[in-house]
């Protein structure tokens, strides 16, 4: 699992790459933490390259997402394929994400 974040276009975004599996959630969720710390700006999950997302990826997003709402942010999620998409709908996220 591979992440980078960048800002862009007055954007924090973070490209996921790989499978974001229970094996891969602690190290990504640590990648990921300095998403917590943003304010003013939206944030986009850029899931384009990203194969897989387990229940502990579902739980990384979720927190990203909380934490944004608190500080008035939104979090958008970019590029998902089928198959990770499906997850989404499958547990109820598609409901509670907004997608680009």
């Amino acid at each position: 699992m591979n992440v980078t974040i960048k800002e862009q276009d007055g954007n924090m975004v973070a490209f996921l790459a790989g499978s974001l599996d229970t094996a891969a959630a602690a190290e990504t969720e640590k990648a990921m933490s300095p998403l917590n710390d943003v304010k003013g700006k939206d944030i986009i999950i850029d899931c384009t390259d990203l194969e897989y997302i387990s229940s502990a990826g579902l739980r990384i997003f979720l927190g990203i997402l909380q934490n944004a709402q608190t500080k008035g942010g939104h979090v958008y999620i970019k590029g998902i394929n089928d198959k990770v998409r499906a997850i989404f709908a499958i547990t109820g996220f598609s409901n509670i994400f907004q997608f680009k």
